[in-house]
């Protein structure tokens, strides 16, 4: 047994009180988010004069703005066609001008054998 007492142990800490002192816990859901505020509704954004609100992942024009939805989803659908006939033509373009350098690789093999065709027929004569 020590002499004064163990100084190094920490004396125990009272338990707390109740978490709350309000009465908000004993109200229903609806009462409490009129109270309180916790109805805040969906994410909205003004650009350019055009309210955006925000809902299920993706935003929705809500007003002011001069394009409606469908022309919106009208214009996605022009955008992924146009996209696909640009692949298209870059296809085409990249086949193209592998037919033109085989093309002119036969050209320049077919003008070197009539050179040396030409060749040979001088050193005959």
């Amino acid at each position: 047994m020590p002499l004064f007492g163990n100084v190094f142990s920490p004396k125990k800490t009272p338990p707390r009180k109740s978490a709350s002192l309000s009465n908000l816990h004993t109200l229903d859901r609806s009462t409490r988010e009129v109270e309180i505020g916790l109805e805040y509704g969906s994410p909205m954004m003004n650009i350019g004069g055009q309210s955006l609100r925000f809902e299920d992942g993706q935003w929705f024009a809500e007003s002011g703005g001069s394009v409606s939805q469908k022309e919106v989803q009208r214009l996605k659908k022009r955008n992924v066609q146009l996209e696909e006939e640009n692949n298209l033509l870059r296809l085409k373009i990249d086949i193209l001008l592998d037919m033109l350098s085989e093309t002119t690789a036969e050209s320049h093999l077919m003008e070197k054998e009539l050179e040396e065709i030409k060749n040979h027929n001088r050193k005959r004569k």
